[in-house]
Order: C-alpha cells, then sequence, then structure tokens
C-alpha cells in the first residue's frame, strides 16, 4: 500500500488492477532475477487482463502500468511471502539474533508505446545499527537519516524522502512520457 499512497500524495489518478499468477511457480536463484521476474510476470497477467496493449495505441495520452516484487534475503536464503501463520512466526522468530536484506524490484510499462523501464534496488542494516538501540533502529544513523525527511514526535511519524529504484523508474518513465516522442 506505501506505492498507493505515494501516488496518491503525488495527485495521480490511478487505478490499483491485481495480477492473478502464481508467484510460486516463478523461480530463480538470483533475488534480483526474481523480483524483476514476477515483477514482469505481473505487468504481462494485467496487461493481458486489460486486453492487450494495443488498444492504449491511439491514446491522446500515456497510460502507465506500475508493478513491483520485494523479497527478504535472509543468511542467503529467498524469503518470500510465508505460506502459513506458523512459516510467518519462523521468519520473525529467526530474525533474532540477526538481519536481513531486501530486494525490490519496480516495472514501468508506458502502454502506448510499449516500453518498459524496469529496475531493482536492494536494502541491509547492519547490525552493528540494530542491536544499540531500541526499536532496532536510530534514525540519526550515516545510513539512515539521508532516507528520512521528517520526524514528528509523539507519536513519532516518519516521512520518508526517497525511494531510490521507484523513483528512478517513475521519474525516467515521466521524463520519456513528457517529451515529445512519448517513448
Amino acid at each position: 500500500m506505501a506505492r498507493k499512497k505515494i501516488l496518491g500524495e503525488m495527485g495521480y489518478d490511478f487505478t490499483i488492477v491485481t495480477a492473478d499468477i502464481d508467484e510460486k511457480a516463478i523461480r530463480r536463484d538470483n533475488p534480483q532475477d526474481l523480483v524483476v521476474a514476477l515483477a514482469q510476470a505481473k505487468a504481462d497477467e494485467i496487461i493481458s487482463k486489460l486486453g492487450g496493449q494495443s488498444q492504449f495505441a491511439q491514446d491522446p495520452l500515456p497510460t502507465l502500468l506500475i508493478t513491483a516484487d520485494t523479497v527478504v534475503v535472509y543468511k542467503g536464503v529467498i524469503r518470500e511471502k510465508p505460506t502459513s501463520k506458523e512459516e510467518a512466526r519462523q521468519f520473525i522468530k529467526g530474525y533474532s539474533g540477526s538481519h536481513g536484506g531486501v530486494v525490490g524490484s519496480v516495472i514501468i510499462s508506458n502502454l502506448k508505446t510499449g516500453v518498459q523501464r524496469a529496475g531493482w534496488d536492494k536494502a541491509e542494516i547492519d547490525d552493528s545499527i540494530t542491536f544499540k538501540v531500541a526499536g532496532g533502529l536510530t534514525l540519526e544513523h550515516p545510513l539512515i537519516s539521508p532516507f528520512i525527511d521528517t520526524v514528528v514526535r509523539p507519536p513519532i511519524s516518519i516521512i520518508i524522502k526517497k525511494i531510490p529504484c521507484f523513483l528512478l523508474c517513475f521519474i525516467s518513465t515521466i521524463l520519456d512520457t513528457c517529451s515529445e516522442t512519448l517513448w
């Protein structure tokens, strides 16, 4: 829901369409390859669900489709959505005493032109940060603070100002869309 909130706050009019894909049927050994493959499968399925890309070719303005996926990598093992409450509990319990990283991808498809921009990003929090503070995260740490725009206390609210992969793809798409070539 974070992407929905970000786009809403940016003033964009959008519709959410879900992709009916079997994510477990798509396998890759590399987490970066996996999240990009899953986001691509979602894009392909949604484009098909919308009746194919050709119906958008004559639209005066481009329609952008944004698909994404995220996995956690823990001790070299890719963790996707848990399949049960027990597995979810095992995931959470397993993070005690260590840390995981997150790998995410975004694909932005211009349905008018058929051009896509894809990217992935990863984030990992070093143990030396997480074990020294309450809640496991210090906002003032130099690896964290560049991503914090505003902190309001109490209650605590954090406004994130950077989402590298999403913004890079989105800006690339918007710039190209605003040009005469429309990709």
